[in-house]
């Protein structure tokens, strides 16, 4: 079972560039899953119904979000209803729209993949990540089990990968946009990456124009985020499970120009 996770989706220029490379991508590496981060598919981030069901006309199985899954209330009567986009278990299910756990029905077997967020300068007060990770996996219903840890930083995120190691299948990194060097299959036999990057425009600072992001550095001033324009690239992780074991036999990254 070949598996794509991809990056942060952008924008709908990200929208567009997926929407012309996964189908190639699919064909030529033989991807049987792809799982895709959609929490800034809109325009001024976040996420909402047109661009959700763009990206699942585009190719996307399964769509995973982050701290920005409810920034749009259009989309909470989406997220309670579409049953293969997974927004952070560590929301409270008795509060927050969706679910944490996608249970992807293949025929043959049931992929899971579970979506969670990390504490360390993101939201502090949501439930621990390795003790809602201990909780989600009970209503994992695969032998394949596919973790997005939406996290800002690389140790929780490194700390995590080694927490769930022969656990799950694989786990990759989302939200900083920015794709590490570091797939591989760690001792246990999971797939790991600490992230898998960002699909939108190469030239700019995560997804948006970078004279605006270097003035509100330099000004600390509160500024639009206009997205920026120009060419762009698809990073993603690929890995290849074990049908039988579950156990990960490789993982790469992508990179989609």
């Amino acid at each position: 079972m070949r598996i794509l996770c991809i990056g942060d989706v952008v924008g709908s220029v990200g929208c567009r560039f997926l929407r012309a490379k996964l189908p190639a991508l699919k064909r030529v590496k033989g991807i049987d899953v792809v799982i895709c981060n959609g929490e800034n598919s809109a325009d001024g981030n976040g996420i909402t119904p047109s661009s959700a069901q763009f990206l699942f006309d585009s190719g996307v199985d399964v769509i995973t979000l982050g701290n920005h899954a409810f920034r749009r209330r259009e989309m909470y009567e989406v997220l309670d209803e579409n049953p293969f986009i997974a927004r952070p278990a560590n929301f409270p299910d008795n509060a927050a729209p969706g679910h944490g756990v996608v249970n992807l029905d293949m025929g043959r077997r049931v992929i899971s993949v579970v979506n969670l967020m990390g504490n360390m300068y993101l939201e502090s007060g949501l439930d621990c990540a390795f003790d809602v990770i201990d909780r989600a996996l009970q209503q994992a219903q695969g032998s394949i089990v596919v973790v997005d840890f939406h996290a800002e930083a690389t140790s929780e995120k490194r700390a995590m990968g080694y927490y769930l190691d022969g656990k799950v299948s694989a786990v990759f990194g989302t939200h900083t946009h920015v794709q590490t060097s570091d797939a591989q299959v760690l001792p246990g036999g999971t797939g790991y990456i600490t992230d898998a990057g960002m699909t939108g425009v190469t030239h700019s600072v995560l997804g948006v124009k970078t004279d605006i992001i270097i003035q509100k550095f330099k000004t600390k001033l509160p500024a639009r985020f206009d997205l920026a324009d120009g060419d762009c690239r698809l990073e993603a992780a690929l890995f290849d499970i074990d049908d039988g074991s579950g156990k990960c036999k490789s993982a790469e990254s992508l990179r989609v120009e």
